[in-house]
């Protein structure tokens, strides 16, 4: 049974329909982060990075969905690199090594999937 005490849903989100784009805004030389959303079962965070931010390589146990927003950024996943961007989602295998460049100012949805 899930209480309230471990769901977090931003006030500005519920039962509305909202621009993803006008929840986050970009920060000089910084990646922003706000969470929308956080579940025992998953959580939604947007993210805005500055041009030339990076979240360096790192794993997680579980999936992750990750849709752009706004901008151009470049995923590596395990030793494959992609580009991604605006209107693009990428998904993130649970366990597989992966990093995110911004080659632009970008903004993301991260949709972490979280395993019972």
């Amino acid at each position: 049974m899930t209480t309230d005490s471990n769901i977090k849903i931003l006030e500005e989100i519920k039962a509305r329909a909202v621009s993803l784009n006008d929840l986050v805004q970009y920060a000089s030389d910084s990646i922003v982060s706000k969470i929308l959303l956080d579940k025992p079962v998953g959580s939604l965070t947007l993210f805005a990075f500055d041009k030339g931010q990076r979240l360096s390589e790192h794993t997680s146990p579980y999936d992750a969905v990750v849709q752009i927003i706004d901008g151009t950024a470049e995923l590596t996943i395990g030793s494959q690199t992609m580009p991604a961007e605006k209107g693009q989602i990428v998904v993130m295998p649970a366990g597989i090594p992966h990093a995110v460049d911004a080659k632009t100012a970008f903004k993301m949805l991260l949709t972490m999937i979280r395993q019972r």
